[in-house]
């Protein structure tokens, strides 16, 4: 795959390239976007290869008379319940706004030739997979004035430039600038083996049945043949009113649009602009939020309109009114940036991206917002009561909270049949629709129940963590200061198909004062609902329930990562893309890791027999765990030796599938491994042979998440150097590397592992979920420039 940077370049000169073979009225055009082309190209977006419309052998693929909705399943992880009508739609209108196709802000008015070429792609490859778009686009009038300007200070002679009148009748520009908007277009269309076809309208047009049914028939014969349809008002020769009037069938392009989705029966509308979607104010306010599905009822009142577009006619006021008019007719439509990477793809994909405006998903907004009223509010509002809620819990004696904990403990075990009844359900529903991996960690079992509570009564015997002092210093006579321990506030903690998270995390949460948010996976819904019913009943009448909410409506991850200003940490428990996406997309700290690559290597100097015991319960005790065993690493004295076998057979005798890596594959006949970097998750693992502890310990390092490793050995030194050198969260010697666990470390319980190496790291309990505040107390000191203080920084007992 070419480098994004190299893709920019490669991009603006195919174009170039491709469009200098066409006729010499699209060799003109060429010429003049050539010039007027924005070399800073750092907002375009991103995009396929214009090979992945093709076949192996290049030509272009038949047309399907149906959609083949697979073309978007890539994106099926990241598909919204609201927007899952997308990738079936077939007759899709976009429209572009002129902020889409023109440069950023120095460069207006001039063509963004890689933005528009990605979405010539798109539109390509939506003809491709058997669907209709149509094209409806802005930009004439700007590119117009610019080419009309440019024309005439090449033709005029250079004594008439001083009294040159710049103003340009934008008529004249709209004529000037459609023809080169056009054979940019048919020129970019062409390179894909696609076709285009222009269509002016005046709103005088819409006036007549005839005509009405006349445009339907054209339009539905191009589309027929796979011809997008490219629509823009004809400004060259009619006047139309810059506001809404009733007498007007459409006054400027986004009304056009939802005009045509109206005539044609379009399936979808996208309106793409310079900006996310509709926000609640002006979109650069930090008290703005992004509107992802538009409501009247909530947010006519609520939104507040800025400028209109510097480059273009219309405004976020015009967009709104159209989208919400085709809306009301049965077209879905959505508004959202035309800068952003591959977004007519996510928007097909079904991905949370836009506003969103429907009649029925209007409705459900609407009793989605009553049921929020009821629980407290959106996840915002809900934050602030979790932290209301972790101020009080905090002031609770140490026995309150102690008290706390162990009535969930109770509730638990006394529950557990509703609990597992709810699980039930969870699992059943999900076989067959999750991997095993996933669905393992679904699964429920009493024992897990009672180890559940076995944990939480652990914590509640443990010292307590909250205003802790951990320093106390005089820093002059009468002037002392306090370090102490504090909770950190607010947690979001987003966790997949992992039912026993939720009172783990919950436990923590009340052990050490923080407020709690918690967003579990669809699939553990049931098993989710059941655990927290109970564990709200034991925290009352002590402890508000506020102080742990779980979020069941539809507001996105992407959402909750934008919540900086409630929420202090953020935990992802999941899969390796859920925990990328999240350490990614915010500005919360984040605390987990995104793999769990483990190893365990055996020495030269290793008793077999324990060897032996330890791989096989490090891989089989939970394969799906974070810390089981996927890398065996073996000495190649073993090898030579024959000692190797003994741990194979073993492995294989547990049903554990063997790869190998370079060397293993080679000398023990392995199969070869997907990749040195693999966690596999089940009943599979990987053999290397290394010539010494020394290239174990690189291996590991190259190779490795940081997360848990160890080493079987009876050489000391060997265990020693090992155990120094290997910059892991957690390292052992002669252990399982499944020992690597909050319950087992007696921390009764873990709200993650955390392979950073800031803060915490490793199992995370209670101490991890703490941070530290200062304390000062005077006696009516002052600093006056230090003229009047002595400094005496002399470290006082802890209990003085």
């Amino acid at each position: 795959a070419r480098h994004r940077v190299g893709r920019r370049t490669s991009t603006r000169h195919v174009l170039l390239r491709c469009m200098q073979r066409r006729s010499s009225a699209a060799k003109a055009t060429t010429r003049l976007l050539g010039k007027m082309y924005d070399s800073h190209t750092g907002q375009q977006a991103g995009g396929g290869s214009y090979a992945d419309l093709n076949g192996p052998s290049g030509h272009r693929r038949g047309i399907s008379s149906k959609v083949n909705s697979a073309i978007w399943n890539h994106g099926e992880a990241r598909r919204h319940p609201s927007r899952e009508f997308t990738s079936t739609a077939r007759r899709v209108i976009v429209k572009v706004g002129t902020a889409v196709l023109t440069s950023d802000q120095g460069y207006q008015h001039h063509i963004s030739l890689g933005r528009l070429g990605v979405l010539v792609e798109q539109l390509a490859r939506l003809v491709n997979n058997g669907q209709q778009p149509i094209l409806v686009t802005s930009g004439a009038v700007g590119i117009g004035r610019q080419r009309l300007k440019n024309h005439q200070l090449i033709s005029r002679p250079i004594n008439a430039l001083r009294n040159l009148d710049n103003t340009i009748d934008e008529k004249a520009a709209a004529s000037a600038g459609q023809a080169v908007l056009m054979s940019l277009y048919d020129t970019l269309f062409q390179q894909l083996d696609c076709m285009s076809s222009q269509l002016l309208l005046t709103d005088d047009d819409f006036k007549t049945k005839e005509f009405r049914s006349t445009l339907r028939k054209t339009v539905d014969d191009l589309l027929e043949m796979n011809v997008i349809p490219i629509f823009n008002e004809n400004d060259a020769i009619y006047n139309l009113p810059y506001t809404d009037a009733k007498s007007r069938d459409f006054w400027d392009n986004d009304s056009l649009a939802a005009l045509l989705a109206k005539e044609l029966d379009a399936e979808l509308l996208i309106l793409m602009t310079d900006v996310d979607g509709v926000y609640t104010g002006p979109p650069k306010e930090p008290s703005s939020e992004l509107i992802h599905t538009y409501c009247p009822e909530l947010h006519a009142e609520m939104i507040t309109f800025g400028s209109k577009s510097s480059v273009g006619r219309g405004g976020m006021m015009a967009k709104v009114d159209a989208a919400w008019d085709a809306a009301l007719y049965g077209c879905p439509v959505i508004i959202c940036s035309g800068k952003g990477h591959n977004v007519l793809e996510r928007v097909m994909q079904g991905e949370l991206v836009g506003t969103l405006f429907s009649k029925i998903e209007a409705r459900i907004a609407m009793e989605e917002h009553k049921q929020l009223m009821k629980r407290g509010g959106n996840a915002r509002e809900m934050a602030l009561s979790a932290r209301q809620a972790s101020r009080a819990l905090q002031a609770l004696t140490t026995e309150g909270r102690n008290a706390a904990l162990l009535r969930v403990a109770d509730a638990l075990e006394k529950n557990s049949e509703k609990i597992l009844e709810a699980n039930k359900l969870d699992v059943e529903e999900a076989t067959g629709m999750i991997d095993d991996q996933m669905l393992q960690r679904l699964i429920l079992k009493p024992g897990k129940i009672k180890q559940l509570a076995a944990g939480i009564r652990a914590l509640s015997k443990m010292k307590e963590p909250i205003s802790q002092v951990l320093k106390k210093r005089e820093l002059a006579e009468g002037l002392v200061l306090e370090q102490v321990t504090s909770p950190i506030g607010v947690m979001l903690v987003i966790f997949e198909a992992r039912p026993d998270a939720l009172p783990q995390i919950a436990s923590l949460a009340i052990r050490s004062g923080n407020g709690l948010l918690l967003k579990g996976g669809k699939e553990a819904a049931r098993s989710n609902a059941a655990l927290l019913e109970v564990i709200h009943g034991a925290l009352k009448p002590d402890v508000s329930p506020d102080l742990i909410h779980i979020i069941e409506t539809r507001e996105g991850v992407s959402d909750l990562l934008k919540l900086e200003d409630v929420v202090d940490l953020v935990i992802p428990r999941g899969s390796n893309a859920l925990v990328q996406h999240v350490q990614q997309n915010t500005k919360i700290p984040v605390l987990g890791h995104a793999d769990g690559v483990c190893h365990i290597y055996v020495d030269q100097d290793a008793d077999m027999d324990m060897a032996c015991k330890i791989v096989v319960d490090a891989k089989i005790d939970y394969p799906a765990a974070c810390n089981a065993m996927e890398t065996l690493l073996v000495h190649e004295k073993l090898v030579s030796g024959g000692q190797v076998h003994s741990l194979l057979d073993s492995l294989k005798n547990a049903s554990v599938t063997l790869y190998g890596g370079d060397r293993a594959t080679a000398e023990l006949a392995l199969p070869p491994a997907p990749s040195k970097h693999h966690e596999y998750g089940d009943l599979c693992a990987t053999v290397e042979i290394v010539r010494n502890m020394g290239e174990a310990i690189d291996y590991i390092h190259a190779n490795g998440s940081s997360h848990t490793e160890g080493i079987i050995t009876d050489n000391k030194d060997a265990a020693t150097q090992f155990l120094q050198k290997v910059d892991s969260a957690c390292v052992f010697h002669n252990a399982s590397n499944r020992f690597a666990d909050g319950f087992r470390f007696g921390l009764g319980a873990e709200v993650g592992v955390s392979t950073s190496r800031i803060h915490a790291r490793g199992p995370v309990g209670v101490e991890g979920l703490m941070t530290t505040r200062w304390l000062l107390r005077g006696e009516g000191h002052t600093v006056q420039k230090d003229s009047k203080i002595k400094y005496t920084h002399r470290d006082l007992p802890l209990d003085a």
